[in-house]
């Protein structure tokens, strides 16, 4: 793949250059350039520099201006205010760069220099429980993140720290030892019969476990047996990890995200790594024992009493908690995968969880400047009322139940657009993918730190910032194409570009760049916002200048390269985020 420059980068470096030359003594110096509303980019890094060497930046400006090649790039430059530069640009640059773009399958986007392995945690369900709609966000952003990643050339490994392990499973398992028949079913069955199945029976075990010493006794000491590997325990404990997989398996399905089986490793994955991650942590000094426990202080954590508050990482009863779980998830992390970077995609509520738990790493040299960890905290999911999002009844939102009304809302926009030009089956699939894309989109056009309003009738709008609105776009370009018949589409540098064209033409270049900010920073928000940008140009651009009208064969041609270079850019953008684009709605 030959690298595209983007027009920013290429005339950042010629003012560079140009700066260079006026101010030998400056060294390199950041012209500061950026896009400008009074041209196509304005450069202001004279205005600091002439300031730190206590000259005059109208002067220094002129200076650089008389630098500048003419190569063909720059149009028009001038020298506004205290030495601001307003660059216009060439139509020959703009279409010739979009040219070396669409002849590359992706787009100009070049590989990492240095790609490295990331091991990303996210969608973790818990096993025997329902999913809701607290595990939205950690699926369809650890998704996202995943293929955007995984595109920018980095190796990436995906890890679903499942909740399997713990008291309940004992609880659950003496239940159906005593109740063999509770999960037994002819044949396969679906994803909401497994958790029926599974509700059932959690149900069924709670109440007698509440109600009945002796029981809670025999679960408990199955507990242990499940720890020490008894094979009948640990059997039927594996029926629950199974049967739960069914039911995960079908909600990932309808929420389009997949998930490998060698990826989930859950709680009990790390079981036989606690002990000696004890071990190792009290050996070096990094963990004390306090009254019992096994614990990590730390001077700036203090409870509300001021007294400091420890990362537990083994009980006075010698359990192991969260932390013990976390820390051997690390170590396998860093000595087995060799990862660069872990990447948790984790509620901000567990910050200070996992700010311990990482400065513990780093004290038993676990984590080093070599090895980061991130928590990519995500905000919370709200109700139209600005608080967490709960049924009427204050319980809880089944996930499964927000999908299929987001499926059943986007269907009905489906059908109604349709005009009878589709099928029912067609009508089923265009609605799923247009009301989970919108799902995604509302949570990934959000920062992910931030917590959002989960508004169904705003997010499958035709109108506004929302992937329907993109999809369309899309859906309307891809039909003037198939319209253009044997009219292939051709740039051609010699035209004149119409303001329109201009502006869609400079926002399309800006593909690479925004797609490198967003892999760095682990920010999607920033690739849906630049994607309904991209829209927004394209419809203006649709309704200023005619494409199959145009007044000449070249400019029809270059119109349709315009049209086809958006398409290209929209579904690759969008598939990054996870989401369809239909070829017609």
């Amino acid at each position: 793949m030959a690298l595209v420059p983007s027009l920013a980068s290429t005339l950042d470096r010629r003012i560079a250059d140009a700066l260079s030359a006026a101010l030998p003594e400056a060294g390199a110096t950041d012209p500061l350039l950026r896009r400008s509303d009074r041209a196509d980019f304005q450069a202001n890094g004279m205005l600091a520099l002439a300031k730190k060497l206590k000259g005059n930046p109208r002067e220094l400006a002129g200076q650089v201006v008389e630098r500048l090649p003419a190569d063909g790039l720059i149009a028009g430059i001038e020298v506004s205010g205290p030495g601001f530069l307003n660059i216009t640009l060439t139509d020959r640059a703009i279409l010739e760069t979009l040219a070396a773009r669409a002849a590359d399958d992706r787009l100009g986007v070049p590989f990492k220099e240095h790609p490295g392995t990331t091991v990303i945690d996210w969608a973790q369900p818990n096993v025997a429980k329902e999913m809701h709609v607290g595990h939205l966000r950690n699926s369809v952003i650890g998704n996202a993140v995943v293929r955007i990643l995984e595109f920018a050339g980095e190796k990436v490994v995906s890890r679903h720290h499942i909740g399997d392990w713990g008291t309940q499973f004992g609880m659950l398992i003496q239940y159906l030892i005593e109740h063999p028949h509770e999960l037994d079913h002819e044949g396969e069955v679906s994803g909401e019969e497994a958790m029926t199945n599974l509700g059932r029976l959690y149900k069924a075990a709670r109440t007698l476990f509440d109600a009945d010493d002796a029981f809670k006794a025999r679960a408990r000491r199955r507990v242990v047996d499940l720890q020490a590997g008894d094979p009948e325990t640990v059997a039927l404990w594996q029926r629950f990890v199974d049967e739960s997989k069914i039911y995960f398996y079908s909600v990932f399905d309808k929420l389009d995200v997949t998930i490998r089986d060698e990826d989930i490793v859950g709680e009990s994955g790390y079981n036989d790594m606690l002990a000696e991650t004890c071990r190792m942590l009290e050996e070096s000094g990094v963990a004390v024992r306090s009254e019992g426990a096994l614990c990590v202080f730390f001077d700036d954590v203090k409870g509300p009493d001021g007294n400091p508050v420890p990362l537990i990482v083994q009980k006075s009863d010698g359990g192991f908690g969260y932390a013990a779980t976390d820390l051997s998830a690390i170590r396998d992390r860093v000595f087995n995968i060799k990862a660069d970077t872990l990447l948790y995609v984790v509620d901000s509520r567990q910050s200070l969880h996992f700010r311990m738990v990482f400065e513990t790493a780093r004290r038993a040299g676990w984590l080093t400047d070599d090895v980061k960890a991130v928590q990519l905290g995500f905000g919370t999911v709200l109700g139209k009322d600005g608080k967490p999002f709960k049924t009427r009844e204050g319980e809880t939102v089944r996930l499964v139940d927000l999908l299929d009304e987001a499926i059943e809302r986007a269907t009905k926009i489906v059908r109604e657009k349709a005009q009878d030009e589709m099928g029912e089956a067609e009508i089923a699939e265009r609605g799923a993918q247009v009301g989970i894309g919108a799902v995604k989109y509302a949570d990934l056009s959000t920062s992910v730190s931030r917590d959002y309003k989960f508004d169904l009738d705003q997010m499958v709008s035709l109108t506004g910032d929302t992937s329907v609105y993109i999809q369309y776009a899309y859906a309307r370009n891809r039909s003037i194409l198939r319209k253009a018949g044997g009219i292939a589409p051709a740039a051609h540098p010699e035209l004149e570009l119409a303001p329109a064209e201009r502006a869609l033409g400079l926002h399309l270049d800006e593909f690479a760049a925004t797609l490198a900010e967003v892999a760095e920073a682990y920010e999607p928000h920033k690739l849906a916002g630049y994607l309904y940008q991209l829209s927004s140009l394209y419809t203006t651009f649709f309704s200023e200048c005619p494409v199959l009208k145009a007044g000449t064969p070249e400019q029809v041609e270059n119109r349709l390269f315009l049209c086809d270079l958006t398409a290209r850019t929209l579904r690759q953008g969008m598939a990054l985020l996870g989401i369809h684009t239909p070829e017609h709605l």
